[in-house]
């Protein structure tokens, strides 16, 4: 039994699109607007309270150096690299599955986001983005007088 990597069929289809609507950006060359931003994405699970929103990202092998997060416009940006590793070949197997290179995240917050207080953190490969919430005035009733 041979082992196939899955290969995801959406990879095509968003390839097609840039190349449709972005036929420059796409053509190899020394300059680096023409370099794609992404090699890998990384995956992301989002969770909210009351209190604030969580994200979750897996990035192992990831150096938190290499991590830069930024928030701009309502838009959470996280971007990295993971530098690959030297790959020993053997006489009977050579694998390569774990992917390198730089990854790129963009995220669209509620306007109950606080820019100011967003921290981060990233423990165990997994990286940890905590965006509180606002704190909203509470709506009362006014009551008119005659």
């Amino acid at each position: 039994m041979s082992l196939v990597r899955y290969n995801n069929p959406w990879n095509l289809l968003n390839s097609l699109q840039r190349e449709l609507y972005n036929p420059e950006q796409n053509r190899l060359n020394d300059d680096d607007a023409s370099v794609a931003t992404a090699n890998w994405v990384p995956l992301v699970d989002i969770s909210e309270n009351e209190k604030e929103f969580t994200l979750l990202a897996d990035i192992p092998g990831v150096d938190p150096k290499n991590i830069e997060i930024s928030m701009e416009k309502g838009v959470l940006t996280i971007k990295g690299e993971r530098k690959s590793e030297n790959v020993v070949e053997n006489e009977n197997c050579r694998r390569v599955e774990r992917q390198s290179g730089q990854f790129y995240r963009r995220f669209t917050l509620p306007d109950s986001a606080d820019a100011d207080k967003i921290e981060a953190k990233s423990e165990h490969g997994v990286l940890t983005v905590t965006i509180p919430k606002q704190e909203v005035a509470v709506s009362r009733r006014i009551e008119v007088k005659h």
